[in-house]
C-alpha cells in the first residue's frame, strides 16, 4: 500500500488529510491518482464508500492554478445533494490545505439569477446538474474553453438514456482536449459504450474489493401483505421509537404518500424529494439531523450523497431491485462501532430475495413479529397482533 506523497500529491493536501482522519489512501485512490495528475482520462468503478470522491478531488484540487480566477474544472452529479456532499468536501479540504480554492454548486430548480451572481466570483470549481450548467454555458455565463477536467461523478446515471445527451452536450462545449474523468459504483455495458465515445485512451480501473456491512448492524424482516405495509411500519415505530430512522421506498413519487400517512398518525417524518425546491431538501435534512424530525422517507437516488451520522434504524418499506442497494441502504447505520438495526417489512413472495441478501453478504435477516406492544422472535402458533 502507497501513502499519499508516493502518490504525489502535495504535503499542504496530505495535511489536510490527517486534520480529517485519512491518513491512508483507499484501493482507488491508490490506483487513479497518479493517472490524473498526469492528466489521463480515467474511469474508475468502486463500490460506494471506498473514496471515489476524493480519489479525484485531490488531484484535481492540485492541479488548479489558483492564481487563474477561471473555471477549471466541471463536475457533474446526478443529484442535488450528492452536489452538496462534494461541494462540502471541496470547502473542507480548501480550508483545511490552505488552498484558495473557490467551488460553487449550480443545480437545477433554484433561483438562476442568484447563481449568475455567484457566477461573477469566477470559480475554480463548478459542481452540478448538467441541465443547469449547460443552460449557463449557453447564456455565456459559464466559460466552457477554459474548463481543464470535466467529472462525471456516478457515471452509471448521468449516462443512462434521460441524462447521457445532455452530458454529451456540456462535455461538447469544452475543448477537445479536456481531461474526463468517469466514477461509479457500477457501469453497464450501455454507459461505459457511451462514455467511449467521448473518453481518449482511458485508464479503466475496477476496483471489486467486497464492502462488508458491519457487524454491528441487526437485520431483520416483518411479514405483511403489500396494502398493509405502511400500517405494519407504523406500528413498528410506535414499539421502536427511533432517534434517526431513515426510510426506504423504490419510486419517488410514493414519498409524500408515505410521508402523509405517517404524519397523519403523529409520527415526525419528512421526505427527500428529488423534485423539490432546493430550499425545502435542505430544509429536511436539516430538520433530520437536528433530530426535529426522526423519520427520513427517501429513494435510492434521492439519498445518493447523503452523509448523515447515528442512523439507528434503517427500514425497507420495499425492497431494493438489486442486492447492491440492501448493502448500501444498511450501511448507513451501525457506523463507528455503534449499533444499528435494518427492517424489511415484506410479502411471502419477497421472502427469497432476502434468502439471497443473506447469501450475498453472509449475514442473517431474522423473521420477528409483534405481539402486546413488542418486537418478539416469530412463532407460528402465537396469536399475532397485528
Amino acid at each position: 500500500m502507497k501513502t499519499f506523497e508516493q502518490l504525489g500529491l502535495d504535503s499542504s493536501l496530505i495535511n489536510a488529510l490527517s486534520k480529517i482522519g485519512i491518513v491512508q489512501p483507499t484501493a482507488i485512490q491508490e490506483q487513479t491518482i497518479p493517472y490524473i495528475l498526469e492528466d489521463r482520462d480515467v474511469v474508475g468503478q468502486a463500490e460506494t464508500g471506498t473514496g471515489k470522491t476524493l480519489a479525484y478531488l485531490l488531484p484535481l484540487i492540485q492541479k488548479i492554478d489558483i492564481h487563474k480566477r477561471e473555471t477549471q474544472v466541471i463536475i457533474l452529479t446526478p443529484t442535488h445533494e450528492l452536489a452538496i456532499q462534494i461541494q462540502r468536501v471541496i470547502e473542507t479540504i480548501s480550508k483545511e490545505s490552505g488552498l484558495a480554492v473557490i467551488s460553487i454548486p449550480i443545480i437545477g430548480n433554484v433561483n438562476i439569477t442568484r447563481q449568475i451572481e455567484k457566477l461573477k466570483q469566477k470559480p475554480h470549481i463548478i459542481v452540478g446538474s448538467s441541465g443547469r450548467i449547460l443552460e449557463l454555458i449557453q447564456k455565456k455565463k459559464i466559460v466552457a474553453q477554459t474548463v481543464k477536467t470535466i467529472v462525471l461523478d456516478e457515471a452509471d446515471n448521468l449516462l443512462d438514456e434521460k441524462n447521457a445527451s445532455l452530458v454529451k452536450s456540456v462535455i461538447k462545449t469544452a475543448l477537445s482536449r479536456t481531461q474526463l474523468l468517469l466514477y461509479s459504483a457500477t457501469l453497464s455495458a450501455a454507459a461505459y459504450q457511451r462514455a467511449s465515445e467521448l473518453l481518449k485512451n482511458p485508464e479503466v480501473i475496477r476496483v471489486t474489493d467486497k464492502i462488508a456491512l458491519p457487524p454491528t448492524v441487526e437485520h431483520m424482516y416483518f411479514i405483511a401483505e403489500q396494502r398493509d405495509k405502511i400500517e405494519v411500519l407504523r406500528k413498528l415505530i410506535r414499539i421502536i421509537i427511533p432517534t434517526r430512522g431513515l426510510i426506504f421506498i423504490n419510486k419517488s413519487e410514493e414519498i409524500q404518500n408515505v410521508v402523509e400517512k405517517l404524519n397523519y398518525h403523529g409520527l415526525q417524518a419528512e421526505g427527500l424529494y428529488g423534485s423539490a425546491h432546493k430550499m425545502e431538501r435542505k430544509k429536511a435534512l436539516e430538520d433530520f439531523r437536528s433530530g426535529k424530525r426522526s423519520l427520513l422517507v427517501a429513494s435510492d437516488l434521492a439519498a445518493r450523497g447523503l452523509d448523515i451520522e447515528n442512523i439507528t434504524h434503517v427500514f425497507n418499506l420495499d425492497l431494493p431491485e438489486n442486492p447492491k442497494l440492501y448493502l448500501h441502504r444498511a450501511g448507513r447505520t451501525g457506523r463507528a462501532g455503534n449499533k444499528g438495526i435494518a427492517v424489511s417489512i415484506v410479502t411471502d413472495k419477497e421472502v427469497p430475495f432476502l434468502r439471497r441478501l443473506e447469501n450475498s453478504f453472509e449475514i442473517r435477516i431474522v423473521l420477528k413479529d409483534m405481539y402486546q406492544g413488542k418486537i418478539i422472535d416469530f412463532r407460528r402458533k402465537s396469536k399475532r397482533k397485528r
